[in-house]
């Protein structure tokens, strides 16, 4: 999908899966019936990365690098992602607000010329409730299944929303509310509250 398709889209699907030392993650156009239509972006990530990087392709068979994202510090919970295209040109950065994030997981997004969308938790309870989660012994090897849902704003405005379904296996739906948001941007986002949630 050439990238002018890729920004008309209002709703990405997005489906993890679950490999030996890795994450992998799928991201799929709407179909008409509410499945999974085109395959539009590929990525995976190393568990225990040192410093986080993740390369998102066209595709599975990773040939063609559509983007990436990448950490600016070492093992730092609140270092910024710098997400950048094939030729390692800017198209935005995000970070995780450590401080805010001890009650609920929130991020800032930042677009050159839109300025900062903040995201956060939508449901205070669950955030708490994931993060108890954490804490039983031999429960936080099974993934925590109940869904959460962040909402991002920017003055007051909701730009797009990232919802996790119900179910073992981590599936999103991204809406999008805001046409001028760069959609690679906002799959890097996407990728990043499953890949990068616990750290």
């Amino acid at each position: 999908m050439d990238f002018e398709t890729l920004q008309t889209q209002q709703r990405l699907l997005v489906r993890q899966r679950v490999r030996p030392m890795v994450n992998q993650y799928e991201v799929h156009t709407e179909a008409a019936d509410g499945s999974e239509g085109e395959l539009v972006a590929f990525a995976q990530q190393k568990r225990m990365a040192f410093k986080e990087q993740v390369t998102i392709y066209t595709d599975d068979t990773k040939q063609h690098a559509l983007f990436g994202f990448k950490a600016r510090k070492r093992l730092d919970l609140a270092s910024a992602y710098d997400v950048t295209d094939p030729q390692g040109r800017p198209i935005g950065v995000f970070r995780k607000d450590f401080k805010a994030s001890l009650i609920a997981s929130t991020w800032h997004l930042e677009q050159p010329g839109l300025g900062v969308t903040t995201g956060s938790e939508r449901n205070k309870t669950v955030a708490i409730l994931r993060r108890v989660w954490d804490f039983i012994p031999y429960v936080e090897i099974l993934p925590f299944a109940w869904p959460y849902h962040f909402d991002f704003t920017a003055d007051g405005q909701e730009t797009f929303s990232v919802d996790k379904k119900f179910g073992l296996r981590d599936r999103y739906v991204i809406d999008i509310k805001d046409p001028r948001l760069d959609r690679r941007l906002v799959i890097a986002q996407a990728v990043a509250l499953d890949a990068l949630q616990h750290r």
